[in-house]
């Protein structure tokens, strides 16, 4: 398989400029996991090669979830291709909730899965509101790895934004080291640039 670099590259979804990233901070990149997901053939490669890790490190996955919007299709094809069922959360008064008749067991093992992760501040959400009715966080996952968390394999060290439980495995394809900035303290604002949302423009 190509690097997920590439990959992310030859889908137009390696995005330079001066972005608001859902974290609140800033980053001169962004990955448009959206770009690479459109197409199904590129979107099953990637969540076989991801279950394919997951199956070696013999977790016990009984469902995958994800947080809306961005993990609904990375989650949807990992589930596919573990051969569990999928479910998803999604905010609710800003507050992530488990919707639409979705119903876990107690006990269920689930794996919470997004496109990319940065600190995991979504993830974690995702998996608080699942264990609120009785389910059994096992992993994490996501197609990248901002470099904040650890993910398994990799040689990075895990930075103290991280949100992810230091206890559970987290898996994805690759890391993508970008510098990020806090909101107050970003050398693109004081050039006089504007940050802004990918999806609140043109992209």
């Amino acid at each position: 398989m190509k690097s997920l670099e590439k990959i992310y590259r030859e889908a137009g979804a390696y995005l330079e400029g001066h972005f608001l990233l859902s974290s609140g901070k800033h980053s001169q990149f962004y990955l448009q996991s959206a770009k690479v997901l459109e197409d199904p053939k590129i979107a099953g490669l990637l969540a076989d090669e991801l279950a394919k890790m997951i199956q070696l490190s013999d977790i016990k996955v009984d469902t995958v979830c994800s947080p809306a919007l961005g993990g609904i299709l990375a989650g949807y094809e990992l589930a596919r291709a573990l051969g569990v069922r999928f479910i998803f959360t999604e905010r609710v008064d800003k507050v992530m909730t488990l919707r639409r008749g979705f119903e876990v067991s107690e006990g269920e093992n689930i794996l919470i899965c997004e496109d990319i992760i940065t600190t995991g501040g979504s993830a974690l959400e995702a998996a608080r509101a699942v264990e609120l009715q009785g389910a059994n966080i096992t992993a994490f996952a996501a197609l990248a790895n901002r470099g904040f968390c650890k993910r398994s394999g990799s040689d990075h060290n895990q930075k103290s934004e991280c949100k992810l439980p230091e206890n559970l495995p987290f898996f994805a394809l690759d890391d993508f080291i970008f510098e990020i900035y806090d909101a107050d303290n970003c050398p693109l604002c004081k050039d006089g640039s504007k940050a802004y949302k990918p999806g609140s423009r043109s992209n």
